[in-house]
């Protein structure tokens, strides 16, 4: 019996076990939607004695959850998209490209890696009030866009890097251009890691609390996270529906994830066979 066999069981042992620390709160968390508050607490781990499915309804008409909900699907999506443009071209002329600075370029992408934005929090405020973004969409869109992109160039010029020579080689004695080579031969093969960049980026822009805390100040303007604070009350929480509201929240998230699970699980391993 090799050694690898024998670390194999305490390997699935413990995937297993990080499986039930990241699922039983969300089973929890869904359970909780469908009762009442004083249930929560007499009953927090067991099943709901009666279905309430007035509490999804409350949290959607009552609580302006449709507002939130579509602005966070509009900043999300173009903070992605944002990313996904910017991130793949700048990956591309690092990758693919060899020119004085190349690698000094490239670090300078990667510092944004181990330099979290929220240090930079009283500049970035001030540079938004300057600019006239504050309580604006593109405030928030823009400090996304800057915190994804250092991720998005690391994955992205790795890809790229390890693409034969021979295919844009071959395209340009075809008479291609530079953009037409990086749009119809290079980004279908990067696919796989632009769904990483897209998922990797996704769920930390979806939940993110802090940001929307400081630069949006009218309610007409939160997202999820930020207008569930509404159930967060001085001398009373409504429970209930802020499950219910973070249950709707949670779905569309899991439902992209296992969408695009076996193309995120495919660019992750041609990305470790590749090195």
């Amino acid at each position: 019996m090799t050694k690898r066999t024998l670390w194999m069981p305490l390997g699935q042992l413990v995937l297993a076990l990080n499986s039930v620390v990241v699922l039983v709160p969300l089973l929890i968390m869904m359970l909780s939607a469908f009762k009442n508050t004083r249930e929560i607490f007499q009953n927090a781990f067991g099943l709901p004695v009666v279905w309430r499915w007035e509490n999804f309804t409350r949290v959607w008409v009552e609580a302006k959850f449709a507002l939130y909900f579509r602005n966070s699907v509009v900043i999300t999506l173009a903070s992605i998209v944002v990313i996904l443009v910017l991130g793949a071209m700048a990956g591309y002329a690092l990758g693919r490209f060899r020119f004085g600075g190349n690698d000094l370029l490239y670090l300078y992408f990667l510092s944004g890696l181990m330099l979290p934005l929220r240090l930079g929090i009283i500049p970035l405020f001030i540079l938004m009030r300057n600019l006239r973004l504050l309580d604006t969409p593109w405030a928030l869109i823009l400090t996304y866009a800057a915190s994804g992109l250092p991720s998005a160039v690391f994955i992205l010029t790795g890809f790229f890097r390890a693409l034969p020579s021979d295919l844009d080689s071959a395209a340009r004695i075809d008479g291609a251009s530079e953009w037409l080579i990086y749009r119809r031969v290079m980004l279908p093969l990067v696919r796989p890691a632009l769904i990483i960049v897209a998922v990797y980026n996704l769920i930390p822009i979806w939940n993110d609390f802090f940001f929307p805390l400081v630069f949006i100040h009218s309610d007409r303007l939160k997202t999820v996270p930020l207008g569930m604070t509404a159930f967060f009350g001085q001398y009373y929480t409504d429970w209930a529906t802020l499950f219910a509201g973070l249950t709707l929240a949670a779905l569309p998230v899991v439902a992209l994830y296992v969408l695009l699970s076996q193309h995120f699980i495919r660019g992750l391993t041609a990305g470790a066979l590749k090195g």
